[in-house]
């Protein structure tokens, strides 16, 4: 692990990474008709320092944003974070921040939650669930087992929450899934449904979230492409947000994928690379996942 670690960071320096975060950034003040997201959920990243250089980075009049991150000291700095708008939201405190990370021979991915409360006079409890599950590095049926753990794990804790919390709480699901809507992970396990009138129903007791991607999902359109595009990232919620029973309200229709033509290249995302791989590395590269988003509003 080391030794691939040591071949991944070849080439790096201080001005290629300024040069990648100023990339990241100028697509992320871009979100939200330019006024930079809320909360921004973030996968793979290397630690809280690139973070807080990363929002150093964001030049959005009226925004302060703060960083939640769950160290899981994985070598390669596969990290799950978020990052919130710290004038519209109470740090979380660290009781509220809890984190599970992906088990194979050594860990891998991580499942990070945090519950947030907003800054209102209704002072609105919501709960953000980061994943990053494990890759299909291996093949997709030997891989499956652990993104269906991670899967697991998920519905579990949808289940905890409002338990733990006594009452039904907004609930937001995104991340990179490793998978796509329709897999058996996020449709039989996670419980992420294409119809909602079963989430929506009271009379079941499952923790069903609604998939906002189904929408999206046809062909020649996805986040991530490897030999076709796939709808990897996705964005699920609960009953409460949809039946707006706690004071937020999912807009419907409002997932989107963004998109533009500084970030597509050759009819796929435009990727910044490593500069270890002269064949991927592109200094005006941004990822190659597209970012997904999606709208609700504070309604007590």
């Amino acid at each position: 692990m080391q030794s691939k670690l040591k071949s991944e960071l070849k080439g790096w320096d201080a001005n290629i990474l300024n040069t990648k975060l100023a990339q990241l950034s100028s697509i992320i003040s871009q979100l939200n008709e330019d006024k930079g997201p809320d909360i921004l959920g973030v996968c793979e990243v290397e630690n809280r320092t690139v973070l807080e250089k990363l929002i150093g980075t964001i030049n959005i009049s009226g925004r302060r944003y703060a960083v939640v991150h769950a160290d899981t000291g994985d070598a390669r700095g596969i990290d799950v974070a978020f990052i919130y708008d710290a004038k519209l939201f109470y740090k979380p405190q660290k009781r509220n921040i809890f984190n599970y990370v992906v088990l194979k021979r050594n860990a891998t991915r991580d499942i990070l939650q945090v519950n947030f409360k907003t800054k209102s006079a209704s002072k609105t409890e919501f709960v953000v669930i980061g994943n990053h599950w494990p890759s299909k590095l291996g093949g997709d049926l030997e891989s499956e087992p652990y993104r269906i753990i991670a899967a697991e794990t998920l519905s579990y804790w949808m289940e905890r929450i409002p338990e733990k919390l006594d009452r039904d709480i907004p609930i937001i699901v995104m991340g990179d899934f490793n998978d796509e809507p329709f897999n058996r992970s996020i449709s039989e396990y996670a419980l992420g449904l294409k119809d909602s009138a079963k989430v929506r129903s009271k009379r079941s007791q499952n923790p069903y979230l609604f998939n906002l991607m189904w929408r999206l999902q046809r062909d020649g359109v996805g986040t991530h492409f490897y030999n076709h595009w796939g709808m990897l990232d996705q964005i699920l919620v609960n009953r409460a947000l949809i039946n707006n029973e706690a004071g937020l309200r999912l807009i419907p229709d409002s997932c989107q994928i963004f998109s533009n033509s500084s970030i597509i290249q050759s009819d796929k995302p435009r990727r910044f690379g490593r500069p270890s791989s002269s064949s991927t590395f592109d200094l005006s590269g941004f990822s190659d996942h597209l970012p997904i988003y999606f709208r609700c509003d504070e309604t007590v």
